[in-house]
């Protein structure tokens, strides 16, 4: 299933978006499974939790789709 998340800036950070989606419950445990090499950044695996997210870029994790979108 993909869920959206609407800007409400010019860009969104890869640890708030997978809090933003309730997928993890903490910063800290966002943190700990991009670190991990667990989430994917349109298909590929981004470690850099700043990583700074902007429209159309699609997150995986845990065969789950996160769809930034403006």
């Amino acid at each position: 299933m993909e869920q959206k998340i609407v800007l409400r800036e010019e860009f969104i950070k890869l640890g708030q978006a997978l809090k933003a989606a309730h997928l993890v419950q903490s910063g800290v445990e966002a943190k700990d499974v991009i670190l991990a090499g667990q989430v994917s950044v349109n298909g590929e695996v981004d470690t850099r939790r700043g990583r700074k997210l902007y429209d159309q870029d699609v997150v995986s994790y845990k065969g789950e789709t996160i769809r930034i979108v403006k």
